[in-house]
């Protein structure tokens, strides 16, 4: 075992504290009851805020150990925000340098977080969104192939496997094997993937619903509309048995309700992972569903929905 993987398995270190994160019931929306019951795997109590730590860290880990990621190379990937965060923050905390390829147009709490952790930033065309960041940093990766590490989080089969090794295992464990449904968005589809496949195992009756937003031109960060984008290499849709795609506008809704109601401040997606959850409930008449919601609302801020 190398020096450098030595040290990120120290107990000590800030990312030992990625995972375990809490599961909250939902209590004041209508429609829920005993035999419906919503419950939300808070994931923004994750150190660098969002479930995307964990894709990170297992990303992370498996580079070193295959001899890809090494103290004279560059973490370098493309985000839009969370992941681009947790790389930073790892980064940080194993003393690894990090640049991100990430559009122009984010916004501003994501980049003050990484340039607070010393993150560099490569600004792709506002343009293009994601495909674009994710375009330049396959560029960067195969002409500077000695310079950077390149997780690739879109195609990086270390990504779902994070979830089916922890995510899951919490959520079956946290509701005593009584989960009926999981929901989680589609961003890179590593969380709907791993955790899905895990519960898969334990109960091939849980659904698995993956939510995408209804149209290319949306409002929720984090999630990607997978016929209009670059298709990530670990999403395959015959393992979802819904495929779930939420409003803009509807999502924002349930947010603020998430906010009046139960007083959780929490990101676009989570609203539009919610929705679907309610969505849900009027359908059946039992139902244990775990909606990850992978950040907190604070992190959007100046999207112009708070105000």
């Amino acid at each position: 075992m190398s020096a450098v993987l030595k040290e990120i398995l120290k107990t000590d270190s800030i990312i030992r504290l990625i995972g375990n994160t809490p599961l909250i019931k939902l209590n004041k929306f209508p429609g829920l009851s005993t035999d419906k019951q919503i419950f939300i795997k808070a994931e923004w109590f994750n150190p660098g805020g969002s479930i995307k730590d964990r894709a990170a860290l297992c990303m992370i880990e498996e580079g070193i150990k295959s001899g890809r990621l090494s103290r004279d190379k560059i973490i370098m990937d493309s985000s839009s925000g969370n992941t681009a965060i947790a790389y930073a923050m790892i980064g940080a905390a194993l003393g690894f340098e990090v640049e991100l390829v990430t559009p122009e147009n984010i916004n501003i709490e994501r980049k003050k977080t990484l340039q607070a952790y010393g993150a560099k930033i490569i600004y792709s065309s506002p343009f293009e969104g994601s495909d674009g960041a994710i375009l330049e940093a396959r560029k960067l990766a195969k002409e500077y192939p000695d310079k950077y590490f390149m997780p690739d989080q879109y195609n990086n089969i270390s990504n779902p496997l994070a979830h089916f090794k922890s995510t899951g295992p919490e959520i079956w464990e946290q509701t005593n094997g009584e989960v009926t449904h999981f929901i989680s968005g589609i961003g890179t589809s590593g969380t709907v993937m791993g955790a899905g496949e895990f519960l898969k195992t334990k109960n091939s009756n849980i659904q698995v619903i993956g939510v995408q937003p209804d149209d290319p031109l949306h409002g929720l960060e984090g999630l990607k509309h997978i016929p209009s984008s670059i298709k990530p290499g670990i999403y395959d849709e015959s393992r979802l048995d819904i495929l779930f795609s939420a409003n803009t506008e509807e999502s924002y809704k349930i947010m603020e309700k998430l906010v009046n109601l139960e007083g959780m401040f929490v990101g676009h997606s989570g609203g539009a992972v919610v929705l679907s959850a309610l969505k849900i409930i009027n359908e059946v008449e039992q139902a244990n569903i775990v909606c990850v919601i992978p950040d907190g609302g604070y992190r959007y801020l100046s999207g112009g929905v708070w105000w």
